[in-house]
């Protein structure tokens, strides 16, 4: 059995199996137990994964070494974004201001209060900067983690987690609040819930889906320009 898993992790084609196999069967479930908002499809087919790699005895390692292929798709889906941006590009201008004010903000929030967290129960510098990138879409955020001194993997899982929360956190306060402008949903989706938050603004509806992606597109492009720059400032991470 050794022998087999050794053979055909050799090659991506298992890992890529394996994921998309989970994802399939994550999907499904979501769908069969009423596709709930705080339970994204993704996070299923993580945890199936999960089990299916521990109960193989896989190593995350050489399970990453074969999916990385797959990661060559997160940077065209990111720039497919741009599409219902041009088609909203109308309400964009109308709200430029507000925009302006609120992004630079709020992109800085996302990365500050995780790592003040992490910082006051003392967590190592590795850890900081494996959180600080949390809220950004995968592409830019492995980058920015690399650059920083990170652990790709600590962050991907920050990544998921922050996906998840954000979009039932998003889902309760807009209600508790009866906030129910599409732009300000997919907006608030994008900046907080990076690429799970835009998937969930464009089933409220294509002008959320397309704020949710101008505000993960803009903090991802802030956070990746003024995080390193942050990062090494004296007496910042030590």
């Amino acid at each position: 059995m050794n022998e087999l898993l050794d053979h055909l992790l050799a090659t991506p084609l298992l890992a890529i199996a394996l994921t998309l196999a989970a994802y399939f069967a994550g999907d499904r479930l979501f769908r069969l137990v009423g596709a709930p908002g705080w339970c994204p499809p993704i996070l299923v087919a993580a945890l199936l994964l999960a089990g299916v790699l521990a109960l193989l005895g896989i190593d995350y390692a050489d399970y990453r070494e074969g999916a990385g292929w797959l990661m060559l798709l997160l940077g065209p889906a990111t720039v497919a974004l741009g599409l219902p941006l041009y088609q909203q590009m109308g309400h964009i201008r109308t709200m430029w201001r507000p925009l302006l004010l609120c992004l630079p903000i709020a992109a800085g929030m996302a990365a500050f209060y995780a790592v003040g967290i992490a910082w006051l129960l003392n967590a190592p510098p590795e850890t900081l900067a494996s959180l600080a990138p949390k809220s950004v879409t995968a592409p830019i955020a492995i980058g920015i983690t690399e650059q920083i001194g990170g652990s790709v993997s600590l962050m991907m899982g920050g990544l998921l987690l922050t996906g998840v929360v954000a979009i039932g956190f998003v889902d309760l306060v807009a209600r508790w609040l009866k906030i129910r402008d599409p732009r300000l949903l997919g907006l608030a989706l994008g900046i907080n819930g990076h690429a799970l938050g835009t998937v969930r603004a464009f089933e409220i509806g294509p002008a959320a889906g397309a704020f949710a992606s101008l505000g993960m597109s803009l903090t991802g492009i802030l956070t990746a320009l003024l995080l390193p720059l942050a990062w090494r400032l004296p007496g910042l991470v030590g």
